[in-house]
Order: structure tokens, then sequence, then C-alpha cells
């Protein structure tokens, strides 16, 4: 048996070691996780279906007495999940509320500071730029025109 040599990708010009997987392949353990969400996904729609189909069956086929109790129940549940969403609803809005007041006296401020510290920051800049970086940069320039004088007067040894 003769050994492969390594192979390679073309966007990496790393070698890969025989048998590694690529960059673009998932790991076992990736595909072992979709494989049960859709295990998840399809046993949830069979059991929707089920349901369903047993509803409809059960409609039709109990005694109406039984139906008024069932559309009793259901509208008990309904309830019940409205005063939910309802308390949810309740949640949501003091989170809101504690989000903007976190926005308002937290963040704004060092939003504010980092401002100031960055319009100093300018002001520095500025200030050295004109004076302190342009008079060196005038001397050099001063002093390059003097070589070149003295160059050209044959006084200056290159």
């Amino acid at each position: 048996m003769t050994e492969q040599p390594p192979s390679t990708t073309p966007s990496s010009p790393v070698p890969l070691p025989a048998g590694a997987p690529a960059a673009d392949s998932p790991t076992p353990e990736e595909l072992r996780q979709r494989r049960q969400a859709q295990t998840g996904l399809i046993v949830g729609v069979v059991v929707v279906v089920v349901l369903l189909i047993g509803g409809l069956v059960a409609l039709f086929v109990a005694p109406p007495e039984t139906t008024a109790k069932v559309r009793d129940i259901f509208i008990i549940i309904m309830a019940f999940e409205s005063l939910l969403i309802g308390f949810v609803l309740v949640v949501l809005i003091v989170q809101v509320a504690k989000l903007t007041n976190l926005l308002q006296h937290e963040i704004k401020p060092i939003l504010d500071s980092t401002n100031e510290t960055v319009s100093t920051l300018r002001g520095t800049t500025q200030f050295l730029s004109d004076n302190l970086v342009e008079p060196v940069i005038k001397l050099n320039e001063y002093s390059a025109a003097l070589k070149q004088l003295l160059s050209l007067l044959g006084l200056a040894r290159k």
C-alpha cells in the first residue's frame, strides 16, 4: 500500500494530513445534531397531523353534548392563554423600559465621554501639527535647500 500525498484545498496553501476533514465538511457532531433536528421536526409534523385528523373525526362522530364540553374546555384554555400572553407582554414592556433606562443613563454618558475624548485628541493633534511638525518640516526643507546650494557651489562634500 502506498502512502498518499497530503491533500490541499484551493483556498489554503497549507497541506492537510491524509484523512483529515476539509474545512467545509461538517463534523460528526454537527451531522448528529442535524439528524436529531430533522427527526424532531418530522415527529412534530406527524403528531400535529394525527391530532388534526383525530379532532376532525371526533367532531363528526362524537355526540353534541361531548362537542359542547370540548368547546367549553377549549374556551377556558384560550382564556388562560390570553392571560399568559398579557403577562408576557407586561414583562416585555418592563424589559424595554429597563433597556431604555440603561441606554439613557449609562450608555449615553459613555458615548458623550468618548466624543469629548475624541475632540480633545483632535485638538491635541492639531496643536502638535501646527507647533511641532510644521516647524520641523520647514527646518528640514531649509537644511535640504542649503545642502543642495552648497553642493552646487562645490563647497559641500558628498
